[in-house]
């Protein structure tokens, strides 16, 4: 390994998490600022909420409430011929046609 490139490892790093839980980890800095730990991460406390901090889910959810008051344009279905299905059909089809 060369000399003086590697960063210094701090065995003793605090971790800080929005919720207030800290622990103690090994990190290249001191002190890490988080937004979710184990302590308050839905998956790990079984709760269901949303993490949002830039508030997109509140976002979507007023696209949401504005699409529902529009009314759906429905396209006009247009008239398809049907299709014979049998060879029988087909030839009953073609008299009929030429008469």
């Amino acid at each position: 390994m060369k000399a003086n490139i590697h960063p210094v490892y701090y065995s003793d790093a605090v971790v800080t998490c929005a919720c207030g839980n800290t622990f103690t980890t090994g990190s290249t800095k001191q002190k890490i600022q988080v937004e979710v730990c184990s302590a308050c991460h839905p998956f790990y406390t079984g709760q269901a909420r949303f993490i949002d901090t830039q508030g997109r889910v509140e976002r979507f959810q007023r696209k949401q409430a504005k699409s529902a008051t529009y009314k759906k344009k429905v396209k006009k279905q247009t008239y398809v011929e049907e299709t014979p299905r049998s060879l029988k059909e087909m030839l009953t089809q073609a008299k009929k046609k030429t008469k």
